[in-house]
């Protein structure tokens, strides 16, 4: 029998040989008679300040069965078999997006022995990333080759994380397979997966390779403008070059920033619908200053990674709660710009494999709902894309071209006064001083000023001359979601999948990711064994 003994504690200048001793001693039994070994997950515990420790879960093999299992002790379960070939459609299936979502739809259906066509409007990951060092160098931007447009989506210059709040069966398996495209088997027991802004981009590639080699079909600078449908079902995507792709299953994969297609759906009037998201700034601050705060005495052990936080509070504004929260959390990390049209300036982060950048920085934003987008007058379907778009011109306006961002001191934005310059900062193109509190409604305004001071409370330093707030941090999810039913189709477009953070069912690279392979289950679903 497989066993699986979780939370095995181990100080930082202990022996790994120790894991083994403990969790025998854990089961009852000699160390000699586990076999087979293996380390499924270590994580940082560093609640208790200056006396951080690890947290490892190990699987063993033990002969015979195992009575009456101590706590944190359970059986492993058998590899699930693998899955059975659907019934091949008259036409392959084509995803538009080859972000988390869209490869790794195209993987389910190939595993299923459907192959599948892929569009994207951006480049592969070669060429994108000349466009993308462009933008940073001189803040020239290409609205089809960014950070948010191309192969792997807007996950692939965003760093990796394969943390996520979700429990679901496919989890593993979105992991084990980044872990065996990019050669990384470190994630595989990491408590917080991270591939690195270095590694991704060679991982996406050699997986849509594999698929290539499966038959697969990519398409590059393939931006849809409109859908073809007949009878309530889809029957095609018409490109921007005139180009129409014919099929009649289409997975909808676009990544959050595929703004035309939210206004072609409103236009057409086929379901699509407002829903919230979360905007604010980027914090940068120094990574010793978070280490300090996070790891108290320990704070230069050479086993200790650079440290991370999570923060959030509810601060009750005008009698009500607002969420208020980090997002994206980038140790060792840079701040990035993420624009996707002429004019409108957005911000994430993102981080190597080494985490080696002397600056930490996150999201930390505020819920918004769309409550919030009527009371500026933006109603219906777009209401949220509009209140984003406004926002996001008033910052690029703010940085004074260029996508210069504006920036502002933490503790100066709380006190309310314009404080010194912005000192040192990881962002490129560049930034300038400016007042932040003209951008955001005051209700925002309010609850992320509450949200600092709460976090500051809790982490005592964070708010410090030494951190900057960068602007404006907007794309934290979709602003519109393309409703679809339970069996993962468009109620009003049969053979239509959304799919993925895009179209408004996921949040970060795991979860779309794993979404897309629920997509590919549900269309071989439909289609019935071979």
């Amino acid at each position: 029998m497989r066993y699986r003994v979780s939370n095995i504690p181990l100080w930082l200048d202990e022996d790994d040989a120790l894991i083994v001793r403990r969790a025998a001693e854990r089961l009852g039994v000699a160390s000699a008679s586990l076999s087979d070994a293996l380390v499924v997950r270590r994580s940082l515990d560093a609640r208790k300040k200056g006396h951080p420790r690890w947290l490892v879960n190990l699987e063993v093999s033990l002969e015979g069965e195992l009575r009456g299992a101590p706590a944190d002790v359970s059986p492993v379960s058998p590899p699930a078999p693998a899955p059975s070939p659907a019934r091949r459609p008259e036409t392959p299936p084509v995803i538009l997006g080859a972000g988390p979502a869209g490869l790794f739809c195209a993987w389910g259906l190939l595993e299923r022995g459907i192959a599948s066509v892929v569009l994207d409007r951006g480049k592969p990951v070669g060429p994108r990333r000349r466009d993308v060092a462009e933008l940073m160098r001189s803040g020239a931007l290409d609205p089809e080759s960014n950070m948010n447009f191309g192969e792997g989506g807007a996950g692939a210059y965003t760093d990796g994380k394969l943390g996520t709040r979700i429990h679901h069966p496919e989890v593993r398996k979105v992991i084990e397979l980044f872990a065996r495209f990019g050669g990384i088997a470190r994630i595989l027991a990491e408590g917080k997966p991270h591939v690195g802004s270095d590694l991704l981009p060679a991982a996406i590639s050699a997986m849509r390779e594999e698929l290539e080699r499966g038959g697969c079909t990519f398409h590059w600078g393939a931006r849809a403008v409109d859908l073809e449908v007949a009878g309530g079902r889809f029957r095609g995507v018409r490109l921007a070059d005139g180009r129409t792709v014919d099929s009649d299953r289409l997975v909808l994969a676009p990544g959050n920033s595929a703004r035309e297609l939210f206004e072609l759906f409103a236009r057409r009037g086929w379901p699509v619908e407002a829903k919230p998201f979360a905007v604010g700034f980027r914090a940068e601050h120094p990574q010793p200053l978070i280490d300090r705060i996070q790891y108290g005495m320990e704070r230069r052990h050479p086993k200790l990674p650079p440290a991370d936080y999570k923060l959030a509070d509810n601060p009750r504004i005008a009698g009500e709660a607002r969420g208020v929260f980090s997002f994206c959390m980038c140790p060792g990390g840079v701040v990035v710009p993420t624009p996707t049209e002429p004019e409108l300036q957005c911000t994430n982060g993102m981080s190597s494999s080494r985490r080696s950048s002397p600056l930490a920085n996150a999201g930390l934003v505020v819920a918004v709902s769309p409550a919030d987008f009527a009371a500026e007058g933006f109603e219906g379907p777009l209401a949220g894309l509009a209140w984003q778009r406004k926002w996001e011109r008033a910052a690029y306006a703010l940085g004074g071209g260029g996508y210069r961002a504006p920036a502002q001191r933490l503790s100066a934005y709380l006190a309310g006064v314009p404080g010194a310059p912005p000192g040192r900062t990881s962002y490129r193109p560049g930034v300038v001083p400016a007042d932040l509190s003209t951008l955001f409604p005051p209700a925002v305004r309010e609850a992320l000023r509450a949200g600092l001071r709460s976090f500051g409370r809790r982490m005592r330093g964070f708010v410090t001359d030494e951190a900057l707030l960068i602007g404006v941090e907007t794309r934290t999810s979709a602003p519109c979601r393309v409703v679809r039913g339970e069996d993962l189709q468009s109620p009003a477009i049969r053979g239509l999948y959304p799919a993925g953070e895009g179209a408004g069912y996921a949040g970060g690279i795991v979860s779309s990711a794993v979404d897309g392979l629920r997509v590919a289950e549900a269309i071989c679903e439909e289609l019935g064994p071979a």
